[in-house]
């Protein structure tokens, strides 16, 4: 499996503000999924998907939460990417969780101070 960009995810203050942003920018699509104020985003066409997205409810104030697109890395062993991420002056910020129907995930900060995920797919990701 290569270690593909598989998710974004954009966090909003006014989800509705946002989702109205992107549709009249992008012309992106929008999908109610799962817990109130959050979306699958489709971004792309029928023939060039693009990768799959989320547009959901900021869960921290913008000053000490995330102020950027959180992308997500397809990883066959997530062990092996927590253990390179430590090895290489990263730090894993969440361990290994499980989203039911989806997969296993885990956080991390690179060296940079940058957050991104690594999830390993119960089924291969659309876009994909």
């Amino acid at each position: 499996m290569a270690n593909n960009i598989t998710h974004f995810s954009i966090h909003a203050n006014d989800v509705d503000r946002a989702k109205t942003f992107y549709e009249t920018v992008f012309g992106w699509r929008f999908e109610p999924w799962g817990p109130p104020d959050f979306f699958v985003i489709q971004a792309g066409t029928e023939n060039h998907p693009g990768i799959r997205g989320a547009l959901q409810k900021r869960a921290e104030p913008v000053d000490g939460g995330v102020k950027a697109f959180e992308c997500t890395v397809s990883a066959e062993d997530l062990d092996a990417i927590a253990a390179a991420v430590e090895a290489n002056g990263g730090k894993v910020i969440m361990s290994k969780m499980q989203l039911p129907t989806v997969g296993w995930l885990i956080k991390f900060e690179d060296t940079e101070g940058n957050v991104a995920c690594a999830m390993n797919y119960e089924q291969p990701p659309f876009g994909t």
